[in-house]
C-alpha cells in the first residue's frame, strides 16, 4: 500500500518515544484507505520467556495502534482508552522486523472504535486486538504541550508497505 505520510514521534512514549531508550521507538505511517502502519522490532528486554514479547508491550502497540489510526484525521485531538481486547495468536518474537496495522473501525462524537494487528514479515497475525478509546478536550487528558512531546517529525524514502494478501479489513 501507498504511503500517504508518516506521522510524528515522541520523546518518551513506551511505544514511539525516540529519547526513551527502553522503549520500542516504533515508526507509524497513514496508508491508502486510512489504514495505519508501524514498523518496528521489540527489544530482548521487551521479553517475557525468552525468545518471546511481553504481552503487556503486545496490548501496548494495539493500543497505541488504535489511537494513531484516529490522527489520520484528527491529529491534534485527544483520546483516551476505554477498552482494550487483545488476542495472542503466535508467539511474538523480539529483534525481527515486524509491522502493525489500525484502522478505525465505528466513530462517534463521543468515541471511536479500532481493530489492530500486529504481523510477521510473512504477514501472519501474531497479534490482534481492538480498542474503544473516548474522545477528549487535551486539557482533560493531560497538561503537556503536545508540540512539545510529538516533536520528532523523522522523513524517510519509503514509498510503500507491503501488506500482501492481509485483508483483515475486509
Amino acid at each position: 500500500m501507498k504511503i500517504v505520510q508518516k506521522q510524528k514521534n515522541s520523546k518518551m512514549c513506551v511505544i514511539c518515544g525516540l529519547d526513551n531508550s527502553f522503549g520500542v521507538q516504533a515508526q507509524f505511517y497513514e496508508l491508502e484507505e486510512k489504514i495505519v502502519c508501524g514498523l518496528f522490532h521489540f527489544k530482548e528486554e521487551h521479553q517475557s520467556y525468552p525468545g518471546r514479547v511481553h504481552g503487556g508491550l503486545i496490548a501496548a502497540m494495539i493500543d497505541e495502534l488504535a489511537c494513531r489510526a484516529f490522527w489520520i484525521d484528527f491529529p491534534e485531538s485527544a483520546a483516551v482508552t476505554m477498552t482494550l481486547d487483545t488476542k495472542y495468536r503466535k508467539p511474538v518474537p523480539y529483534s525481527v522486523p515486524l509491522k502493525g496495522v489500525g484502522k478505525i473501525v465505528k466513530m462517534t462524537h463521543r468515541y471511536f472504535e479500532a481493530d489492530c494487528y500486529i504481523l510477521n514479515q510473512e504477514n501472519e497475525v501474531l497479534a490482534e486486538g481492538s480498542a474503544r478509546y473516548l474522545i477528549l478536550p487535551k486539557e482533560k487528558v493531560t497538561d503537556a504541550d503536545f508540540h512539545e512531546e510529538m516533536c520528532y517529525d523523522l522523513k524517510d524514502q519509503l514509498q510503500e508497505i507491503e501488506l500482501g494478501d492481509f485483508h483483515a479489513f475486509g
